[in-house]
């Protein structure tokens, strides 16, 4: 019996600091932004190879994201997190991801304020 379904990779809470925001002080100086990343993958990888090459690699997730970020400002969050889901998408065996960015530093304290976007692969 064949066994079908998909494993979720996720990057949580991944602080970089990252040249974002309409505001002209919000292009002066970085700030630090806040991305977790969850990713729906299928088909179901087998086990019984433990092998880095069976599945997605969160480090190629996490190099993804902070180069991105490098790429120059950004505006939007809503844009930063629908480029990090397009990269993520490239690979055929994403079946939906999930990219939450978050600003820390907006309002001080322990509030944050973003975007959350879920993207479906429609191969």
């Amino acid at each position: 019996m064949t066994q079908m379904g998909f494993y979720r990779l996720f990057v949580r809470d991944l602080v970089v600091p990252s040249s974002i925001g309409i505001h002209r002080h919000e292009r002066d100086a970085p700030q630090r932004v806040r991305v977790t990343v969850e990713i729906d993958i299928a088909p179901l990888f087998s086990t019984e190879s433990d092998s880095i090459g069976a599945v997605l690699s969160y480090d190629n997730v996490v190099a993804a994201v902070k180069k991105i970020i490098s790429l120059g400002h950004i505006n939007l969050v809503e844009t930063l997190a629908d480029r990090i889901a397009t990269n993520c998408l490239e690979d055929a065996r994403v079946v939906k991801v999930k990219v939450v960015v978050e600003k820390l530093d907006v309002l001080g304290g322990e509030a944050t304020v973003g975007a959350e976007i879920v993207r479906v692969n429609d191969r």
